[in-house]
């Protein structure tokens, strides 16, 4: 009879080892690795079940979709970001750290599915009393969703192909266990095994499926990482939950983009929707200062203006500090370099912070211009006019470079009521009339765009 082995899997790509090793010999991240009681398993016969149930091929020209449709979840941020609704059998992860509000927005998107589909919300983390509790707490009294405090995924899964309902939320994988694997809840072989009998039950039953996976400050732990490639989409919850907005993010999406974002409020009755992220990023702007410019950047087909502020002050250290939140680091002394060769503004010997404010990352090229106006600003201390918007991408030689969907960033900038929009050159003729009511000004490079708001 074979003896149970220890293996050391790794809780970031899910590679077995025999020996530990410090470093991840697959993905290369230390302290990953994991040890496992592994027990052998008997030989079976070779499975019959297809994914679907179909055991035949089929040409592409003769598969029907015509009856294919999406539901929609009553959130629209949450359907923007889905690509449209949820997916008939799809396995869709909803990742996020601890209290971020991932179960709060399964319980309330029940509220509105409800009225048509029968639910089913599986919690190997709360009872039912709990649930109940939390459910009068946001108003959901839907008849049609039923609770279940289990955390055996075969029994889950047996009773799905029994009642067969419409929809099945799952809270947490992380709680979820196959009772044939000698491994803890929680473990790498668990959530793999427990997310792969989900997928087979979502495929051959044609039920829609979201799972929901914690992730630690870290990203370590053996949740979305090793699920990824498993499930259809992968969302993320982003945010502090010490402030109020949060932000859903699509990693992975086959059914949809992966550039939409949905922004979100908490409040004591629960998630609610931001429709104007713009004006909600912009509330609250200090007057007369300087080191602060708007950016307006593409989060798939939604224009959304964000405010970047520069502080520059004389360092204290013999090395000058560098700190960007919410833009890339890299980013922002790739755009020092740039001011300090083409354009004569030294930073060498001072300290330079950079600040997105509201939490929001933006990660777009075209912010490059309104991060290296805000700098300069920063540092020669004028004031940016309040109604100044900039976008554009800048290169190596200075340059700014033309960004996609200009004039979609232009309107935006007028219904915000900006009366200035400081822009590449090229993007003028994307744009052909002004019939926005504000000014466009197109410049070629940063220093003529520098000395344009230095002169204002």
């Amino acid at each position: 009879m074979a003896k149970a082995k220890t293996v050391y899997i790794c809780s970031e790509c899910g590679a077995e080892s025999l020996g530990w090793y410090g470093k991840c010999p697959n993905c290369g991240e230390w302290g990953t690795l994991n040890e496992e009681i592994v027990a052998p398993t008997p030989v079976k016969e070779k499975s019959r079940v297809a994914i679907g149930g179909e055991f035949n091929a089929s040409r592409l020209r003769d598969i029907g979709v015509d009856d294919e449709h999406r539901y929609h979840t009553g959130v629209g941020e949450l359907d923007r970001v889905l690509g449209g609704g949820i997916v008939k059998g799809s396995l869709v992860l909803l990742g996020g750290d601890p209290g971020i509000g991932k179960s709060t927005m399964m319980l309330q998107i029940c509220q509105h599915l409800g009225k048509t589909m029968q639910i089913l919300y599986v919690s190997g983390e709360e009872s039912q009393r709990q649930i109940k509790l939390r459910a009068e707490r946001l108003c959901v009294d839907t008849e049609n969703l039923l609770i279940m405090a289990q955390t055996d995924v075969q029994t889950v899964c047996e009773y799905i192909r029994q009642t067969k309902p419409d929809l099945i939320i799952i809270d947490s994988i992380q709680t979820m266990s196959l009772s044939d694997l000698n491994s803890s809840p929680g473990s790498v072989t668990q959530v793999r095994e427990c997310t792969n009998m989900l997928l087979r039950t979502a495929k051959s039953s044609d039920i829609p499926i979201f799972v929901i996976g914690h992730v630690n400050k870290e990203g370590s732990i053996a949740g979305p990482k090793v699920m990824e490639h498993i499930v259809d989409a992968v969302l993320y919850f982003e945010g502090d939950r010490n402030l109020t907005y949060r932000l859903l993010r699509a990693v992975k999406n086959r059914f949809g983009s992966t550039n939409e974002i949905g922004v979100f409020e908490m409040r004591d009755k629960g998630l609610f929707e931001v429709e104007n992220p713009s004006k909600m990023l912009l509330s609250g702007r200090p007057e007369n200062v300087s080191g602060t410019c708007v950016a307006c950047v593409l989060e798939g087909s939604r224009p959304i203006l964000a405010e970047v502020q520069g502080l520059v002050t004389a360092s204290g250290f013999g090395n000058p500090r560098r700190m960007a939140t919410g833009f890339d680091y890299n980013r922002m002394n790739l755009i020092l370099a740039v001011l300090e060769k083409r354009c004569g503004y030294f930073f060498s010997n001072l300290d330079a912070y950079l600040n997105i404010v509201g939490g929001f990352r933006l990660d777009e090229p075209a912010t490059d211009l309104a991060v290296a106006l805000s700098l300069v600003s920063g540092l020669k201390d004028f004031v940016i006019p309040d109604d100044v918007v900039a976008f554009g991408e800048v290169g190596l030689a200075g340059e700014v470079r033309t960004v996609p969907s200009a004039e979609m960033r232009v309107a935006e900038a007028a219904r915000l009521g900006f009366k200035t929009c400081i822009m590449p050159y090229r993007c003028l003729k994307s744009i052909g009339e002004n019939k926005y009511g504000i000014q466009l000004i197109g410049v070629h490079n940063i220093r003529q765009a520098v000395d344009l708001i230095a002169n204002k």
